[in-house]
């Protein structure tokens, strides 16, 4: 009995917490990423709630962000627009436009809970596109620091620097 009691207490210093480390300050290993993994899963036959899932993975930041995605049309589950209920399952395509870009993900494992980074990155795998590149031109309308207003003449050579519209001046 006394022997049964040791081995929670080891199991429980594997467990790790949310910076990687046990309580005793060892860095958590790769399979224990999997045992959080697993651990997130629901339980029995239940199924996940695309909103959910989209949340726990880390693909949005809070679930009632994923539920207005899903309800405006910006999430797609193999093509078709879904609701916030759908349910989730292994070898779904999910197609999520958030933030400026479409993220596309093919869910790998289905959990329920919300998980670290390392390990919700192995719950899907992203087929996204690569984030368009930052502009490498510096900003054109930073002016100096008690500059004062600009003037009409200023503000079209800024408008000419950025590349938009208005009247060309020879």
């Amino acid at each position: 009995m006394a022997s049964e009691g040791a081995d929670v207490e080891r199991d429980d210093e594997k467990k790790s917490a949310d910076d990687g480390t046990t309580a005793s300050g060892d860095t958590v290993a790769a399979g224990d990423t999997v045992a959080a993994a697993v651990a997130a899963r629901p339980a029995g036959g239940e199924s996940v709630r695309v909103d959910s899932w989209i949340w726990s993975v880390r693909l949005v930041k809070t679930r009632s962000t994923g539920a207005t995605a899903c309800r405006g049309g910006h999430v797609r589950v193999n093509g078709e627009r879904v609701k916030p209920a759908y349910a989730v399952r292994v070898g779904d395509e999910v197609r999520l436009r958030h933030g400026g870009r479409e993220r596309i993900v093919v869910v790998k494992r289905v959990i329920r809970k919300r998980v670290r980074p390392p390990v919700a990155a192995e719950c899907y795998v992203d087929n996204s596109p690569p984030p368009p590149p930052r502009e490498a031109v510096a900003p054109a309308g930073v002016r100096d620091r008690g500059a004062g207003r600009p003037t009409k003449r200023d503000r079209r050579e800024l408008e000419r620097l950025r590349g938009l519209g208005g009247p060309e001046a020879p």
